[in-house]
This record gives C-alpha cells, structure tokens and sequence, in this order.
C-alpha cells in the first residue's frame, strides 16, 4: 500500500472492507487477530506430551503456535467463519438412535469443505490484494496446514473455546468451519468475546467414550470422529459397542450444547446433503462396491478415508446394529448375509471386524 494507504485510518477502512467482502462472499463473520499465541503454544506442547494426539503425529512435527515461522512475514491473521448445517439434513438424534441407518458426521454430508473454503478464501485475498501494493504477501488455510485454528478464531472474536475443545458462537453454536488468511499488513485487531459455557457440561456427559477427560481436555485417542477418520488401524474392542453406527465422526458433543440451538442453516449449496447420507440404511451402505462408493464420494471429506477403513466402520455399525432388539428380522438376515458376502473379499483388517460384528448376539 502506498504511505497515505498504509496510514493507521486506511488500515482500518481495509480492515472493514475486508469484513464487507467476506460478507459478501458468505461467510457469516470475519475477525482479525495478531499473532501472539505463546500461551495456547504452551497448551499445546501438555496437550502433546500426554500423548492425546495419538498417531497424529504432524501435530507434533511443526511448530503451530508461531505463524510467523508457517508463513515469514505474518503479522495479523484474518479467520472467517461459514456455516455447514445442511437446510435438508433430518434430525440427527432420531438417525443416531437408529440401529439400521448408518450416521455420518453433518459437516461431511456435502461437498468438500476443504475445497468451498479454500475457493472463498482466495477471493477475498485477491480483493484484499488488489488494495495492497506489490509487498502484499499472503497464504490461506482450511485445515490443511498446521494452525491452530480455535486459538486464532478465538483471539480474532469469533467465539470462545467449549468445553469440548470445539469454537463456540452465542448465535451460531459450533457447527461452521474455520478459515484462516495470513497476512503482512498491520491490520487493527478484533477483540475476544467472553466464554459463555458456565457450569454447563454436557458436551462431557455425552461423549459416548468419555473422550472428553476434562474441561478443554480431549484425549483423541478416545474420540469416535479420531477413530473412525484418522485412526487406520484396528478399531479398539473397549469403543465398538460405544461407536453405535457412527460410520463416519461424531456430532453427540455439538449436538447436545445448549448453544446449537441457534446455529443457523447453511446457504451454501455446496454443503446440501449427498446421496441421502443424512439418513442412510446400513445394509444399504453394504450393497456399494467400491466403483460405487469412489464415484459417490467424489468431491466430498469422506474419501479421504479410503473404502477400507470405510468398510472398517460399516462394520462395527453393523455388529451394533445385529445386537440390538429393535432391528427387524428380516433386517438383521439381510444384514448377517451382507457381512458374510463381504467377507469373503475383505482385507484382513475389514475381515477381522466383520468377524466382530457377526459374533454379536
């Protein structure tokens, strides 16, 4: 920016157009923040040291508490915010509570949010750009580098930290994504809101693997979405039954919060429910071969996984499913010869699962 432009009122001019232009690209907040993130770095490193990040090892391979070392230059740091609560998504309790449909995370029932965020974020870059002169540096992030998003989002205003270690909004729950614009102008900073969670501990209460170990404590290595996404191995026998038919993450700590009771609807098409993922039978979910599953995943978080550890969850989803009362009969003769005609092609890893889910009574 030339002198007059650098000035601290064109400075904050630029800092409310970019608030107006993330606005109208739809995200639903902007905030800005600096970059000072000693105190969460501390958090961090305990955090790591008590191993819950389980096999997540990039968490612990780079530095994410200084964004000056991820992008040299960086000054401030601009966070947006842009909801994913799908305008046709049924309710998730009722999906949750039964044993023949499969549930899947609500923020993977669309299009890739990687992907609609990124998009976004560069936009609004390049109409910052086109303000900044030629020393304007920049690098966006949707959770594809190693940034601590919820530290960031909290410094920059857009919500406080629950107890569930999720990013908290008075009028939008928790249920949007986070994403992040590093940048070299001196923008004015926003503020942090107050934390509004009390003695509220629901989130805790929920968790059907006592992930939560303690307030702001996430011990990943309990977590159903980290077992289900992240985790490639076999699934530990102590969470199966817990996982119920979780195939794909886990909404219970979001779901229950007080706070998702405002958490508005998305605007984004891209983020509309797919092939019916909102409210899909299990046995359905077996007939896909994995041509099937590949074509319908194309575009979305899901793939990421792969059709193993896919089928890997299908799986225990499935023992769940055969053990419960309130399946019909025919449901769970269909069901058990599903299992066993998957069997006979399954890796050894799928195999050993659907062995599991074919010993429940």
């Amino acid at each position: 920016m030339g002198s007059e432009a650098s000035s601290e009122s064109a400075l904050r001019a630029l800092a409310a157009d970019v608030k107006r232009w993330g606005a109208e690209l739809g995200f639903q907040q902007v905030g800005i923040s600096d970059v000072a993130l000693d105190t969460e770095r501390q958090q961090l490193a305990e955090w790591l040291a008590k191993g819950y990040h389980g096999s997540m090892d990039y968490m612990a391979r780079h530095d994410r508490g200084t964004p000056a070392v991820i992008v040299p230059g960086t000054v401030r740091i601009i966070t947006t915010r842009l909801n994913y609560t799908p305008l046709a998504a049924r309710d998730s309790w009722e999906t949750i509570q039964d044993p023949e449909a499969a549930f899947v995370s609500r923020y993977a029932l669309g299009r890739d949010y990687h992907k609609v965020m990124r998009g976004k974020l560069q936009r609004l870059s390049e109409m910052i750009a086109a303000r900044a002169d030629t020393n304007f540096q920049f690098r966006v992030f949707a959770d594809s580098a190693p940034v601590m998003e919820v530290a960031i989002a909290r410094k920059a205003g857009i919500g406080w930290r629950g107890k569930h270690t999720l990013l908290l909004h008075r009028e939008a729950g928790s249920m949007f994504f986070l994403g992040e614009i590093y940048v070299n102008l001196p923008l004015p900073v926003d503020a942090p809101i107050t934390e509004h969670c009390g003695t509220c501990q629901r989130c805790i209460d929920i968790c059907p693997t006592q992930a939560i170990v303690a307030p702001y404590q996430l011990d990943a290595r309990r977590c159903i979405s980290y077992l289900t996404i992240e985790h490639k191995g076999s699934i530990p026998l102590e969470f199966r039954e817990a996982m119920g038919n979780r195939i794909y993450g886990c909404d219970d700590c979001q779901l229950v919060c007080p706070w998702n009771k405002y958490a508005q609807p998305t605007a984004e098409v891209d983020f509309h429910v797919r092939h019916g993922l909102d409210r899909i039978g299990i046995v359905e979910l077996w007939s896909w071969t994995e041509t099937q599953w590949l074509s319908r995943m194309e575009g979305s978080a899901i793939r990421r996984i792969g059709f193993e550890r896919w089928q890997r969850n299908l799986a225990v989803a499935s023992g769940n499913a055969l053990r419960s009362t309130s399946i019909a009969s025919e449901t769970r003769a269909i069901l058990r010869e599903a299992l066993t005609s998957a069997r006979s092609q399954a890796s050894a890893l799928v195999a050993e699962h659907i062995d599991w889910a074919l010993a429940r009574r």
